[in-house]
């Protein structure tokens, strides 16, 4: 135990050289204990083609706990991220949880040309150690707007095309044998290919438990799944060879490739788990741990910013500590998440937020990214143990 320690002294200390504070603006977006809500956590953020951004949270009406009365809750900015509209509530379960909200922009649907807004999201009975001893279940929804997210459609259930549950005694149509239990959407933002032969999909990263529950969480899997028909059907991918692989992230790549982002849930390897598809993420092809990628267990985001000779130019912010969840840190990667920023490179990787010295708890945790221009991404991340989610501008080159 002693040399991993010597070891993770030296990876964090190689870490902190190769990045630099970068200049960033800030807002807070959601604060806690206000506007009807204990707690905000699981930020995911879109921006409309007119600009507007779309900020979403679970509302966590009385504390701070994964499982109870969760609402998914909605605010606007009509100014790049300044200022932020009063909150609204999209999705409300009644007393119980309503979460991980995965949103995304329908670019290519002929019948919206100004696009159309989907919310996947996941429903829940009971909290997520009773799903995996096999009581209740998590459904996944989606609703959708056309007005930029003033009003939203009925939600559409989808969990019979997306999951996998044996639980008759809920729903007659639960009868799968994979027994997939626990379930959810990434967090943060789902994606859409916009060329190609898969011109048009719309992914959305999950993960689920199956059976009971296995040591060192062995019962999770990462996967994915998508929709060819603007969301008329939906298909599962295969799930990533890693027991373990939970919160996933995932970004399109050139000629039809996607990547696949992890946490491992059992820690016994403190970096990120990526998988890439030469399938639209259908199946997965090469998968590995990025030991660039520290990580603490908990959430990343990746998102798509660009193009540079003929490849896809990547993005990606996450706790990059071994031990906590804090050093909130954007890299950036010019050849498709294979390597990414660092003090060798012209543009090194950025700290977004950093603890003060001897700071107790979490100081930076769950985010999700936003391409706000050509140099510029937006950043919307829990701070400051769950006290607040703030909106952060980075110019990343």
């Amino acid at each position: 135990m002693r040399r991993l320690k010597n070891i993770s002294a030296v990876i964090v200390a190689l870490f902190f050289t190769s990045v630099i504070t970068a200049q960033t603006t800030g807002s807070t977006v959601f604060e806690s204990g206000t506007e009807g809500h204990k707690t905000y956590r699981i930020p995911a953020i879109v921006q409309l083609p007119n600009k507007n951004l779309l900020a979403f949270c679970e509302g966590r009406v009385h504390g701070s706990g994964d499982f109870g009365d969760i609402n998914i809750v909605l605010k606007k900015s009509t100014d790049g991220g300044a200022t932020w509209s009063a909150l609204t509530t999209v999705v409300d379960y009644n007393n119980l949880q309503a979460g991980n909200p995965a949103p995304v922009v329908d670019l290519t649907d002929p019948r919206y040309p100004k696009g159309r807004v989907f919310l996947f999201y996941n429903t829940g009975n009971h909290d997520e150690y009773s799903m995996r001893m096999g009581k209740g279940i998590r459904e996944v929804w989606y609703v959708t707007s056309v007005d930029g997210g003033e009003t939203w459609s009925n939600p559409i259930n989808i969990t019979t095309q997306v999951h996998r549950p044996n639980q008759p005694g809920i729903n007659e149509a639960y009868t799968f044998k994979e027994d997939w239990r626990t379930y959810a959407n990434t967090p943060g933002h789902a994606t859409q290919f916009t060329s190609g032969n898969y011109e048009g999909r719309i992914y959305v990263a999950a993960n689920h438990s199956s059976g009971p529950p296995q040591k060192n969480f062995e019962d999770y899997n990462a996967h994915g799944f998508y929709t060819d028909n603007h969301g008329e059907s939906f298909s599962t991918s295969a799930s990533i060879v890693l027991p373990g692989s939970n919160e996933a992230t995932a970004a399109t790549l050139s000629n039809g490739k996607l990547i696949l982002n992890a946490r491992n849930q059992a820690g016994t390897v403190r970096y990120r788990y990526v998988s890439f598809s030469d399938d639209g993420g259908a199946t997965w092809k090469e998968n590995y741990f990025d030991t660039s990628l520290i990580d603490p267990v908990c959430e990343g985001s990746i998102l798509e910013i660009g193009q540079k000779k003929g490849k896809t130019i990547l993005a990606f912010c996450n706790a990059a500590d071994a031990k906590k969840r804090d050093n909130l840190t954007l890299r950036i990667s010019y050849d498709e998440g294979k390597t990414w920023t660092n003090n060798t490179t012209k543009n090194k990787a950025m700290i977004i937020a950093k603890s003060p010295e001897n700071y107790k708890g979490d100081y930076a945790a769950y985010s999700d990214l936003v391409k706000l221009n050509a140099k510029k991404i937006g950043i919307l991340y829990e701070k400051e143990n769950y006290s607040k989610i703030v909106f952060t501008i980075c110019n990343w080159k």
